[in-house]
Parts: structure tokens; sequence; C-alpha cells
């Protein structure tokens, strides 16, 4: 069984990150896919080590910086994690939790 699951958005979002990438270099899309599910499989067996930001949400959603430039968004308070979003950089986080 998985440590994590994804809802459909953050599988969407994933993809689009990972193709806007791949358009300019293959290499670097398989350098960020790599380090995001390594951060995954880090977060997913510390689920605590996101932290939360109460300024923007008021949901038990913890945050995790992959490469300093993308955040994994999760809820982590029973196993599986569930990613709830995968953000790029750029991407307003407060409109995307609203």
């Amino acid at each position: 069984m998985s440590r994590h699951e994804f809802s459909p958005r953050a599988r969407r979002e994933l993809y689009e990150i990972i193709d806007y990438i791949s358009e300019r270099s293959p290499a670097g899309a398989r350098r960020v896919r790599l380090a995001i599910d390594r951060a995954l499989e880090v977060v997913a067996r510390n689920p605590s080590l996101g932290h939360r930001r109460e300024d923007l949400t008021d949901r038990p959603l913890r945050f995790w910086t992959v490469m300093g430039r993308f955040t994994i968004i999760y809820r982590g308070d029973q196993p599986p994690i569930e990613v709830v979003h995968v953000v790029g950089p750029g991407r307003d986080i407060t409109r995307l939790l609203s």
C-alpha cells in the first residue's frame, strides 16, 4: 500500500509542472520529478515534518517545499497522506486554497 495518495487535482498539477519543464529540459523534468518523489517518501514516513500555514488556510494542511521552488500541500492526519496540491513557482497559493 502506498504511503501517499494524490487528489485528482494534485496529480494534474504535478503532470502540468513536469510537462512544462520537459518542453525546455527533459533532464530537468526528470530531476524535478525525482526530487518530488523523494520528498513524498520522506513526508509520508514523517507527516508532521511539513509546516502549517494558518495565514493561508484554517484547514489541517501541511506544506513542504522541494528544491526551493515547488510546494507539496498535503493532509497528513492519518496514513496514507493525501497530496492536495503540487504548486510550482508563481502560483497564488492563497487563491488556490480559497
